[in-house]
């Protein structure tokens, strides 16, 4: 048995040779063959390539052949390819500190070389040759061969001079798909290029170049990568807007811009496998941007599910350290809290537009004014020009007072509303015409088991979940009032005391104002304990000592400003549902369409504030269906 603390002999500094340099850097750059297709990948677009293939054997263990129609190379600036750290990206520090390209650190080729056989064909639109080269990057052999303009490297037998790797790798199936997903991660990025894989001779992925640019160009490649139901269920980020930025070179003067499509909460995966982030056009793992895309949907995704989305950050390069991994993968901001607001920013604002409104159902005609109704919240309005009934009046502002909800929910509003627990299962009325232009979630017909409200518009059945309806318009406009500093707090006839650790004492002392701003009084009773003196007004009626641990515990881990914002958003969740009406509850036709307005006009109304959903569309081709029609 060999001694292990029995010290190892002396052994003499030296310099290592440079074949075992490129291999420990090969073992940092390629960890399996969609590492090589990656960088590889990344030269043909940095050179210009509007036409990229993939050509496959054994999972990319035998063969990868990457071909483009770039640029190509000079004849004279071959040799030097292959070598360590030669690159045409950067020239200096400045560079370095400001790099727009995908590759730049000069040590892919030359880790690759000593891992693998590798040959280069290439050929440049110079006009003086007719032909390409093809240089041997084992031998240095260079010989001229026919091709079009561009390049194409092939790797073959990867790892051989490193067998001991070679035995990590994985099945050819599990290689191959980790060589589609790094190709299909290229793809989301640039729509403009065309990308097609090949795998033992048989085409496993295309996707083709998509005419136009901006948001349309990428839906497109969206749809045709993940597939239709992705865009579908999708909204599209742009921030800024071009209403807060009306000038295209106001927008360009923004030190930071996020666009792409962030998936509706319902499209939420168990996984974060469909999650894809790029900083300036480069796939990345960040924290900050996924911590930020995933705190955007806090209020309205449900339980511990996984959002889908495809956002693109355009930074500065000053502003971003991109020579952080030598994959490149992952990136470091000079200042992470302005990406992370804009970025959350960006999502929320893209997830508030109710779905019913964004998909375009809505008539863009503007609201006039008519005589008032009983409704103290109520303003008649015209839409499309045509006199719409009281009941489905649109308020002019987004959400409720809520001391109008309370009335709208009140027996005094319509002396039609039923007894509780009473009356038919069905509350139903005869059909009405819709009015001109219709409404987004259509006018309510029925009450279904005191829970739900059946509604028709153009495309079929609408069926609304009242509660969780009701619970996001009050929450989204207690959210208003805390904006505008209208909380208030209520001081406690008798302190509420208990024995606190040394970290909560410390925490309630050094964070005093944010505890107020919360309405919340803490202060030290004792050395080990604290004293509730104070509670928001609203939470009068549970229990301080749970609120307190429970504010303590999450500003003693988090960011300050975040937990205020958090915690907040969970007292006004609380105070929402028990201020939102209850199941069992019988609604008239006119508060039925009282609350599928105000549901149009409140942000976030597609789920409740656990993250439910809050209403589903069944179309008449769905319908139809149930019943076999047309069979």
């Amino acid at each position: 048995m060999t001694n292990l603390s029995s010290p190892s002999p002396r052994r003499p500094i030296r310099e290592l040779p440079d074949e075992l340099i490129s291999q420990i850097a090969a073992g940092e750059v390629v960890e399996r063959p969609a590492s090589v297709v990656r960088e590889l990948v990344d030269n043909a677009l940095d050179a210009g390539a509007t036409l990229i293939t993939v050509r496959l054997q054994a999972g990319g263990v035998r063969l990868i052949s990457v071909e483009d129609n770039g640029c190509g190379i000079l004849r004279a600036e071959l040799p030097t390819a292959l070598k360590r750290h030669a690159t045409s990206k950067i020239a200096s520090l400045s560079d370095l500190e400001s790099v727009h390209t995908m590759g730049f650190r000069g040590e892919a080729l030359a880790a690759i070389c000593s891992i693998a056989e590798v040959s280069l064909l290439t050929r440049v639109d110079t006009g003086i040759e007719p032909h390409g080269w093809l240089l041997d990057g084992r031998s240095g052999e260079l010989q001229p061969v026919a091709r079009a303009v561009g390049t194409t490297v092939e790797v073959r037998e990867l790892f051989f001079a490193t067998p001991a790797r070679r035995k990590f790798l994985k099945t050819d199936a599990t290689e191959l798909a980790h060589c589609i997903e790094a190709v299909r991660r290229h793809a989301l990025a640039r729509p403009d290029v065309g990308f097609a894989i090949w795998h033992d001779g048989k085409l496993v992925a295309q996707w083709r170049a998509v005419a136009g640019q901006g948001l349309d160009a990428l839906r497109q490649r969206l749809a045709d990568v993940l597939g239709a139901d992705f865009v579908e269920q999708a909204v599209a980020v742009d921030w800024p807007s071009t209403e807060t930025a009306p000038e295209q070179d106001q927008r360009l003067r923004q030190p930071l811009r996020v666009w792409g499509f962030a998936g509706v909460p319902d499209a939420a995966r168990s996984r974060a496998d469909w999650q894809f982030a790029y900083v300036n056009g480069r796939y990345v793992r960040d924290k900050t941007i996924t911590h930020a895309a995933r705190s955007a949907y806090e209020d309205v995704l449900h339980g511990h599910r996984q959002p889908v989305y495809a956002l693109f950050v355009a930074i500065d390069p000053m502003r971003v350290d991109v020579n952080v991994h030598p994959t490149k993968i992952e990136v470091r901001f000079r200042d992470g809290r302005e990406v992370h607001q804009g970025v959350r920013h960006a999502v929320e604002s893209a997830l508030a537009v109710p779905r019913s409104v964004a998909a375009g159902q809505t008539p863009d005609a503007p609201l006039t004014e008519t005589a008032p109704g009983p409704s103290a919240t109520a303003h008649a309005a015209a839409w499309a020009g045509q006199q719409v009934p009281l009941a489905w009046q649109r308020p002019d502002t987004v959400g409720q007072r809520v001391s109008d909800v309370e009335a709208l929910w009140s027996s005094s509003t319509s002396p039609a509303v039923a007894a509780q627990g009473s009356g038919p299962l069905v509350n139903a009325a005869p059909p009405v015409p819709l009015p001109a232009g219709d409404w987004p979630l259509g006018r309510a017909i029925a009450q279904l088991q005191g829970v739900y409200i059946l509604a028709e518009n153009t495309q079929g059945l609408v069926v609304v979940d009242m509660h969780a309806a009701h619970e996001r318009i009050v929450y989204e406009r207690l959210k208003q009032q805390l904006d505008a500093h209208q909380i208030t707090s209520q001081p406690l006839l008798i302190p509420a005391t208990f024995a606190a650790t040394p970290a909560e004492v410390a925490t309630a002392e050094d964070a005093s104002e944010v505890l107020a701003q919360l309405g919340l009084e803490i202060t030290p009773f004792s050395p080990k304990t604290l004293a509730v003196r104070a509670v928001p007004s609203t939470l009068a009626q549970g229990d301080p000592v749970e609120l307190a641990r429970s504010v303590l515990a999450e500003l003693s881990q988090h960011d300050a400003s975040r937990v205020i914002e958090r915690a907040q958003n969970e007292l006004l969740a609380t105070m929402a549902c028990h201020g939102a009406v209850r199941a069992n509850r019988r609604l008239t036709l006119d508060e039925m369409n009282a609350l599928l307005r105000q549901m149009e006009v409140t942000e976030r109304s597609d789920q409740c504030n656990h993250g439910r959903p809050t209403w589903r569309q069944m179309g008449m081709r769905e319908l139809d269906a149930l019943f076999l029609r047309g069979r």
